[in-house]
């Protein structure tokens, strides 16, 4: 691992930096900053800002649109919107840029990339991710929203849930079953469907803390054309490990910085409530500061991975396993800290209760007690961490695995259950 920067990407660095400083206001302090009615106007012509220079898919080819950056520039990029806390993109691009897009260069038809792909890029199509059921959660494969081919489309029916802005989406790429008398694995297809459509209902769940971010979807014969298969009929599972390589990408190089921004209240609010001399709390902040370090360092790891064209492999499951229990165990610290506070929390809440920004996110009571609620789940998202660890343990550190009683077909499985 090199935990350093070469002279020509400190010079990328200066090249973004000046870029934000061009275009941000000269009294910026992240979109926490500006009125609750004017963030979203904000995102959007941010986005469009970012399209116009080539930034809004920076790992993209330029052949397909993108800015052909190297691995370095984009973590970068990413490191400096971070520290800025400005957004990489629109609430669905994580979706569309992030996953489906690279997804189809490397599996998509010719026909398929010209079709969605500039699509994706202007943002005419906004995307969502159809995986999780309210059976099929952590045993994805598991899963049985049913398509049937039917002339020159695909009748869907089931039910997707936790389906991250499913309510600003106007397409979903989601895993069907295809061949119930196939192994589980085996008989599932990833398919392309619009979502403007009557036969598909999105309804919200409300989380903890009252906000909007997840849905349940709801297909009720609802119909994509025939060709929006991605690779072959029954290959979605392997189509889906594809996706989730990309989804894993430049995340590991930044989440530390989120952690810091966290870290930052926990030590505002020990000086705030008279706490940062007390014993214990040093050394519970000095715990979370080594913990943000490791995480910084493992990385940096995984950038040095990639500038060595060393593919990132299960060791990944690490990061999450890490940046998750972390978050969960500061935020319970901050609570401590808050005390009594803690129990009728007051003050601004944060942007989002789910995810830390860097730069912005409010000194409060109420903010540190959304972000303790917000964190709960955060064990269970991007893939249990119970996953996560069997993955470490099997693949990783080479233990046996666990015994399995669903080898055979899909629906024989389902009638023993």
């Amino acid at each position: 691992m090199d935990p350093t920067y070469s002279d020509e990407a400190e010079q990328y660095r200066a090249k973004i930096q000046t870029f934000l400083a061009e275009h941000l206001p000269a009294d910026w302090s992240g979109l926490r900053g500006l009125p609750h009615d004017q963030r979203e106007a904000f995102v959007d012509s941010w986005r469009g800002l970012l399209s116009d220079n080539k930034l809004i898919a920076p790992a993209w080819p330029i052949e397909y649109g993108g800015g052909g950056l190297s691995a370095i520039e984009r973590v970068i990029l990413h490191e400096e919107f971070a520290r800025a806390g400005v957004p990489t993109g629109g609430p669905n691009d994580g979706f569309g840029i992030g996953m489906i897009g690279p997804t189809l260069m490397v599996l998509g038809t010719e026909e398929q990339k010209r079709t969605f792909l500039p699509r994706i890029l202007s943002g005419q199509d906004r995307w969502c991710q159809g995986y999780s059921e309210p059976n099929s959660g952590s045993d994805l494969a598991s899963l049985s929203t049913r398509a049937i081919a039917d002339g020159d489309e695909w009748i869907i029916n089931g039910q997707k849930i936790w389906t991250s802005e499913g309510h600003t989406a106007n397409w979903i790429f989601a895993l069907c079953r295809t061949d119930p008398t196939a192994s589980k694995h085996r008989g599932i297809s990833f398919l392309l469907c619009p979502m403007d459509q009557p036969g598909i209902e999105v309804r919200p769940i409300i989380n903890i803390v009252g906000s909007h971010d997840f849905n349940e979807v709801f297909f009720t014969d609802a119909r994509a054309p025939i060709a929006n298969v991605i690779s072959d009929v029954n290959d979605g599972w392997r189509v889906t490990n594809q996706l989730l390589a990309f989804e894993r990408g430049d995340d590991a190089t930044t989440v530390w910085l989120r952690m810091q921004g966290v870290l930052d209240r926990l030590v505002d609010a020990a000086k705030s409530t008279g706490k940062i001399d007390d014993p214990i709390v040093r050394q519970d902040l000095a715990w979370c500061h080594s913990k943000v370090q490791v995480l910084r360092f493992l990385g940096m790891r995984s950038l040095t991975q990639v500038l060595t064209n060393q593919v990132l492999g299960p060791e990944s499951s690490i990061n999450k396993l890490l940046w998750s229990e972390l978050f969960q165990t500061m935020t319970e610290i901050g609570l401590h800290l808050y005390g009594a506070a803690g129990m009728a929390p007051s003050g601004e809440a944060p942007l989002s209760a789910i995810f830390t920004d860097t730069k912005g996110d409010p000194r409060s009571s109420k903010a540190m007690a959304d972000h303790f609620l917000g964190a709960r789940p955060a064990s269970i998202y991007s893939g249990s961490n119970e996953i996560q660890r069997n993955i470490v343990g099997e693949r990783v550190l080479g233990l046996p695995k666990e015994p399995r009683g669903d080898a055979g077909p899909w629906n024989e499985t389902r009638r023993a259950n």
